[in-house]
């Protein structure tokens, strides 16, 4: 079970390698997985997920701008990077990857992408941070911490050049 913490105290790193031990266990003895982050911090920490459980040629990448429920208010943005799955989805066990899970809307669309690509046998979620909130009916299999932010603050998730991970609170979100 993830810790509650506070936003101020989050260690990205700690985090990560909790998220990996509670991966590493979850999917032992899982047929045909494969991993697919969500664009942009999701990608990030499912590429590292799949260097780290080698399943390098099993890793991909979503963006879900086409297929929020909130497209055609929101429009698109600016830095919207294409599909790559180059694996057969159908019958996989996939690890949905992303970095803050909030409303659920996100997870949504990207189950709505997956499975434009096949149908996979399973689906489970991983998610570096849940901060509640939820709109939906979506939890994620694995979590590394549970946080509560204020109205108006998001979660940012940051790699650096060498590929470290830090979380920052951006107090503008609207």
């Amino acid at each position: 079970m993830p810790k509650t913490s506070k936003p101020s105290t989050l260690d990205a790193e700690a985090l990560y390698a909790a998220l990996l031990d509670q991966v590493k266990t979850g999917l032992a003895g899982a047929p045909d997985v494969a991993i697919v982050g969500i664009h942009s911090g999701g990608a990030w920490l499912a590429e590292r997920l799949a260097a780290d459980l080698g399943l390098n040629d099993r890793f991909g990448v979503i963006d879900v701008s086409f297929y929020r429920d909130d497209f055609a208010k929101k429009g698109l943005h600016a830095d919207i990077k294409p599909t790559q799955i180059n694996f057969d989805v159908a019958a996989a066990t996939l690890l949905l990857v992303d970095d803050v899970l909030y409303t659920g809307r996100t997870t949504r669309a990207a189950i709505n992408e997956l499975f434009d690509y096949g149908r996979p046998a399973k689906i489970m979620l991983a998610a570096l941070v849940d901060r509640g909130d939820r709109q939906l009916p979506i939890a994620a299999d694995f979590v590394a911490a549970k946080v509560t932010l204020e109205a108006g603050q998001a979660l940012v998730l940051q790699r650096s050049e060498e590929g470290q991970f830090t979380l920052t609170i951006d107090e503008d979100h609207a």
